[in-house]
């Protein structure tokens, strides 16, 4: 046995050692009458962040706070300690002369994670720590496991996001980082809702999952005994809302695709969508570059932030290029001189470049949006809008005008990254349902997340949908930029994570 094993097993005797003890505590608090389980409510007067912001106002007076204790150093008849809330940490000060020679035993014999309720005297120490100085405390809840940091459990990389509550306790930048993502969610709604648009809700359950390209997750509804979809967009009945004369309407809310995970993806994930009637894709660009701006402003204090070592500027107005002279840029192909399907499959041989699906399947539009991710989108470093996608792959999206191969369709990119993806909407039915039938030929050829028919939308758009402006960005990619987070697990505060072996 190697001394890394031999090191484990004394850790998880050590371990195993402190949890008995902690539960023996708690079977000895029982049997005197004193179970922290049976404390149904804390009378907090102030929080750790109050008592420090009007430290003038509160010296010599008697306040009651509730936390976590994080520390202990309580040694002989006084000693000092830590307790943690929502806003902070403030520091005690315990003292037999005040609590007598039972509480102070009683104090010292609680655990690192204990949640007490404390009322004392504030006054500041000789080093100038604001503080309470204890006349009274109640064990509101025990502890029976030790916090995980200097066990080995730590070590696993996947604990943070199996244990969040946790990893909470223990990391105050985790938990700033979600503070920062209420912030942004919150802004996003203060800039929207200044536009006068309208927050609506739309359903997460569908007869059909529409509005994306993406594989759904599948339920049954036991009572009307028909197979439903998680939905994989908010798209497709948002628009239902501006043919019933909304005009301005936004959602955020969750999504669900079935598909893999990795530092960018998770299965479930937040989105905002919106939509403007009377507006194109123009419009949806000054509205996207103008709210991340605004969003970051709210949140960081600056629209200069910096992501993963590098600076990144979101102060409007973003770079605009068409996804044919990106692709030109990068890779020196230039697609207004190709002009059959035939010459285009030639470059995708040529570049030996990753497709998805058989060769002699492939459009000119798709293989120019695959020379794109290969060569180009890696070098959106600084935001930027790439306009005019094929017309192949954007099959919910207006012509482009003066040119009917692409369509007027932007995605956003920063770091490399898509965060949104806009249009000038499709209102025309006919169309509409043209696009959908290529989309059905495009699953009979073995693509899975090409789009389903709805006839329930076609039908809305005979009802007639005036000229509209959507956009959907991705909340967790802004988030993960404004918070410096690596993967997109830092910013969803429960992930999915496969279970383990005792889950």
């Amino acid at each position: 046995m190697s001394n890394e094993e031999k090191n484990l097993i004394s850790e998880e005797q050590e371990f195993n050692q402190l949890i008995k003890e902690r539960r023996q505590k708690f079977f000895d608090l029982q049997a005197a009458g004193k179970d922290p389980f049976d404390v149904y409510k804390v009378n907090r007067t102030h929080t750790s962040e109050q008592i420090k912001e009007n430290f003038d106002e509160l010296e010599g007076k008697e306040v009651t706070v509730a936390g976590r204790l994080m520390s202990k150093r309580v040694h002989g008849k006084a000693g000092f300690s830590d307790i943690h809330d929502r806003y902070g940490k403030i520091q005690l000060y315990i003292k037999i002369n005040d609590v007598g020679e039972e509480k102070l035993k009683e104090y010292k014999s609680f655990d690192i994670g204990d949640l007490l309720s404390i009322t004392g005297t504030v006054f500041k120490t000789k080093t100038g720590e604001v503080s309470v100085h204890i006349t009274d405390f109640e064990l509101t809840a025990k502890s029976l496991k030790p916090l995980p940091e200097k066990w080995h459990g730590l070590k696993d990389p996947d604990l943070r996001y199996r244990q969040r509550y946790v990893d909470l306790i223990v990391n105050q930048d985790v938990r700033e980082t979600f503070f920062k993502r209420t912030k942004a969610i919150r802004a996003i709604r203060e800039f929207l809702d200044a536009r006068d648009y309208l927050e609506v809700e739309t359903p997460v359950l569908s007869p059909i999952a529409g509005g994306a390209a993406a594989r759904p997750f599948v339920t049954h509804h036991n009572a009307l005994d028909i197979d439903m979809y998680l939905r994989i967009a908010t798209e497709l009945y948002l628009k239902r809302l501006i043919v019933g004369g909304f005009e301005k309407v936004y959602e955020i809310g969750k999504n669900f695709r079935n598909e893999g995970t990795s530092i960018r993806h998770n299965p479930e994930f937040t989105m905002i969508e919106l939509y403007e009637a009377y507006a194109d894709y123009n419009d949806m660009m000054e509205i996207t570059e103008n709210m991340v701006a605004y969003v970051a402003e709210k949140v960081c204090g600056t629209a200069k932030i910096t992501y993963q070592g590098t600076e990144i500027d979101l102060t409007p107005p973003w770079r605009r290029i068409t996804m044919v002279d990106a692709v030109k840029e990068y890779s020196g192909i230039d697609f207004n001189e190709i002009k059959t399907h035939e010459e285009a499959r030639e470059i995708a041989k040529q570049k030996k470049v990753e497709l998805k699906k058989e060769l002699k399947d492939c459009t000119k539009g798709d293989i120019l949006n695959a020379l794109f991710e290969e060569y180009a989108e890696k070098h959106m470093i600084q935001p930027t809008f790439i306009m005019d996608y094929p017309v192949e792959i954007s099959p919910l999206t207006k012509k482009k005008r003066g040119n009917p191969e692409y369509t007027e369709r932007f995605e956003g990119f920063i770091y490399g990254r898509e965060i949104c993806n806009a249009y000038s909407e499709l209102n025309d039915p006919i169309v509409q349902k043209e696009r959908f039938l290529q989309q059905l030929q495009e699953r009979e050829l073995g693509d899975d997340e090409a789009y389903m028919m709805d006839d329930d939308f076609i039908n809305s758009l005979e009802i007639g949908m005036p000229p509209t402006g959507g956009l959907g960005i991705g909340v967790d990619r802004i988030v993960m930029f404004l918070t410096d987070a690596y993967s997109i697990r830092d910013v969803i505060l429960f992930p999915t994570m496969k279970p383990t072996s005792n889950q």
